[in-house]
C-alpha cells in the first residue's frame, strides 16, 4: 500500500505516466463492492493488492483461495524488469518495497491448512438444508429435528449425530407425532442418504469439534498489521454447495457475533467472497431473503464485504444495491446474451462523459479495470479508467515447505489441529456411554426417554477429575469438591426419606429438569446463547448423577 490511510488506484493517462490516483476510503469500504470480470483479466491480483492495503490500515482479511496462489501474499515479492517499469510508471518508487503479509492459512480438510471446522447445531437446519439440497418438505422436517434435538439436550456436533437423531426420530415418530408432527420414515430415509453423499465429500472432516471461534479472524500481527485469513479452497470449490454453505455461516456468525458500531474509521474485518456466483446459484427464496439481510445490516457492524465473480450479472439486483464499491476487469461478449451481460455490467456505473462504459470494459487490457468508489459523502464517483497498483507480496503460490512452516507456526495449529469426538446425540443414542436421562415435558406430554446402559464413561477433563470424580465450579472457580465427599454425610439419610424405587426414579427426574435449567442459564452467561444448549445438557446429567447417588440404596 501506498499511503496508511487510502488504498489506491491509478488513472488511466498518457501512455508514459499514469494520471492521478483514486482513492478508495477506508471510512467507506464497510459500504460493500465487487471486483468481476473474465478469467486471466487481472481480479485475483487486485484482490491481493486490496488485502495488503487493509492488512496494512490494521484491519484483518478473510479470503478464499480457489486457484492456490493467493498464500503467496505471505512471502515477498520478486523483483524484475517488468515489476521495476510498472513502480516507475506508476511513480512510486520511494513508497513501494517488497514484502510479505501476516497470513493464516486454513483447510475444511485439513490437508493444505490448519482445519476449519463447524458444527451441525451452528451451521443451523436452513443451511444445513441447503448444503443438502433438500426440497421443502424434508428441510421443515429439518427444522424439526434440530427442535427435537434441542428438547431433549441432544447435541448435534457431527454428521453422525444428524443421522442418528434422524434415525431416533423416524423410529418413535408415534410418540413425537402429537408435539412435533408426522415424520415420514421415507423422508428421514432420503435425507440420511444426502447425508452420507456429504460426508463422502469431506463433510466427516468439516463438521466436528473443536469448532473454529470466528474471533479467531480478528487477531492482528505483532507490527500492527491486520492478518490475512487464507481458507484453502482448491478441493473444497469442486463441492460449491458446501463451500457456499460455509461461506454465508462464516457471514451470519460475524452478524451475530459483532456489535454495532455505526460508522467506523475503517473496517473491522474485510471479507472476500471469491467464486460469488455459488452463494447464489439455486438458492431458495429464503435462503436469498437471508443473504440480503445480512448484506445490508452487517456493514453496520464494521463487516465489509467483496463479492468476487465473473459477471455482475451473477449478484441478485438487490445485493448489487448495497454495494458501493465497485472494480470491473474485462468481460468478453461474443454473443448476444454476453452482450446484454456486458450493457448491464456498464449500467452498474455512473456514466463518464468521456467514453461508453460497455465499449470500455470489453477492451480492457490485463490489470486494467473501469473503477468507481464512494466518496466523502457517500456517492459514488463516475466510472474511471484505472489500472491497479502492483502488489508488494508474491504473485505465485506457496512451495510445499513454505506453506508447512507457516502452519506449523500458526498459534492456530495447536488450537484445531486434532478432532475431538466429546459426547453427544451419537453417543447417548446408541448407547456408547452411560446414561439415565430423563423425560422431557412438553406442551402435548412427555418426550420418550433415552434410556442408555453402558460401562463407557466420559473422559475425565483433568487428571484430579480422574482421581476423584472432581465437581468443578461451573463459573471457573476451585474445585468444590467430588461427588463422593457431597453425599457420603448425607447418603444414610437420603435413602430413608427417597428409599424407595419410584420415588429415586422421581428424584433423578426433577434432579435433572432443574439441573438443565441451572447449566442453560449458567451457559447463556458465559457462552451468550450457544452455550444454552451445553449447559442444559451438561446440568442435567449432574443433576441426575447427583440425585441418583443421593437416593441410591448400599
Amino acid at each position: 500500500m501506498i499511503d496508511n490511510n487510502m488504498i489506491f488506484f491509478a488513472r488511466k493517462g498518457n501512455d508514459e505516466q499514469l494520471g492521478d490516483r483514486i482513492i478508495m476510503r477506508p471510512d467507506m469500504a464497510n459500504k460493500h463492492g465487487f471486483i468481476c470480470g473474465a478469467t486471466g483479466t487481472g481480479k485475483s491480483v487486485t484482490l491481493k493488492v486490496l488485502a495488503e492495503s487493509f492488512s496494512q490500515l490494521g484491519v484483518p482479511v478473510f479470503m478464499s483461495d480457489v486457484k492456490g496462489d493467493m498464500a503467496g501474499v505471505a512471502m515477498p515479492g520478486a523483483d524484475s524488469e517488468g515489476m521495476q517499469k510498472r513502480i516507475d510508471r506508476f511513480d512510486i518508487r520511494d513508497a513501494f518495497k517488497y514484502e510479505g503479509y501476516p497470513v493464516s492459512i486454513f483447510d475444511i480438510y485439513g490437508e493444505n491448512g490448519i482445519p476449519l471446522r463447524t458444527t451441525v447445531s451452528e451451521m443451523g437446519p436452513q443451511l444445513m438444508a441447503q448444503v443438502l439440497d433438500l426440497n421443502d418438505t424434508q428441510t421443515e422436517l429439518m427444522q424439526v429435528i434440530y427442535k427435537i434435538a434441542d428438547d431433549l439436550g441432544l447435541l448435534l456436533i457431527d454428521t453422525k449425530d444428524l443421522k442418528a437423531m434422524l434415525q431416533y426420530a423416524a423410529d418413535h415418530s408415534d410418540d413425537f407425532k402429537a408435539d412435533y408432527g408426522n415424520i415420514a420414515q421415507q423422508s428421514v430415509s432420503t435425507m440420511i442418504r444426502s447425508i452420507v453423499a456429504l460426508e463422502s465429500e469431506g463433510a466427516d472432516k468439516f463438521f466436528g469439534e473443536p469448532a473454529i471461534d470466528i474471533r479467531d479472524f480478528f487477531m492482528m500481527a505483532g507490527d500492527g498489521r491486520g492478518i490475512i485469513n487464507i481458507l484453502d479452497a482448491e478441493t473444497l470449490i469442486s463441492q460449491p454447495r458446501l463451500y457456499s454453505a460455509f461461506m454465508l455461516y462464516l457471514l451470519s456468525e460475524l452478524f451475530e457475533l459483532l456489535p454495532e458500531v455505526g460508522d467506523p474509521e475503517k473496517p473491522k474485518i474485510v471479507f472476500f467472497f471469491d467464486e460469488a456466483h455459488l452463494l447464489f446459484k439455486n438458492a431458495s427464496r429464503s435462503l436469498l431473503d437471508k443473504i440480503e439481510q445480512v448484506v445490508k445490516l452487517i456493514r453496520s457492524k464494521g463487516v465489509s464485504i467483496f463479492f468476487v465473480t465473473q459477471s455482475p450479472g451473477d449478484i441478485p439486483n438487490a445485493v448489487m444495491s448495497q454495494l458501493g464499491n465497485k472494480i470491473e476487469h474485462a468481460l468478453h461478449a461474443y454473443t448476444p446474451a454476453e452482450q446484454k451481460v456486458l450493457k448491464a455490467a456498464g449500467d452498474a456505473f455512473r456514466e463518464n462523459p468521456e467514453f461508453k462504459t460497455d465499449e470500455l470494459i470489453q477492451n480492457l487490457g490485463t490489470g486494467e479495470a473501469v473503477v468507481s468508489v464512494l466518496d466523502e459523502k457517500g456517492a459514488p464517483t463516475v466510472a474511471e479508467h484505472a489500472y491497479i497498483l502492483p502488489p508488494e507480496s508474491r504473485m505465485g503460490a506457496l512451495t510445499e515447505e513454505e506453506r508447512r512452516q507457516l502452519i506449523e507456526a500458526s498459534p492456530f495449529n495447536a488450537k484445531y489441529g486434532e478432532m475431538v469426538d466429546n459426547i453427544s446425540a451419537y453417543e447417548r443414542i446408541t448407547g456408547k456411554i452411560s446414561n439415565n436421562a430423563a423425560p422431557v415435558s412438553t406442551a402435548g406430554g412427555m418426550i420418550p426417554t433415552i434410556e442408555i446402559e453402558s460401562s463407557v464413561e466420559p473422559a475425565p477433563h483433568t487428571a484430579q477429575e480422574a482421581a476423584g470424580d472432581v465437581v468443578a465450579d461451573p463459573l471457573g472457580g476451585t474445585v468444590i469438591g467430588t461427588v463422593r465427599d457431597v453425599t457420603s454425610a448425607v447418603g444414610e439419610k437420603a435413602e430413608a426419606v427417597l428409599g424407595t424405587t419410584e420415588m429415586r426414579r422421581v428424584a433423578r427426574t426433577t434432579g435433572g429438569s432443574i439441573g438443565r435449567e441451572v447449566g442453560k442459564a449458567v451457559g447463556e452467561a458465559i457462552l451468550g446463547k450457544k452455550g444454552r444448549t451445553i449447559g442444559g445438557n451438561i446440568g442435567a446429567q449432574l443433576g441426575r448423577s447427583l440425585m441418583g447417588t443421593l437416593t441410591s440404596k448400599k
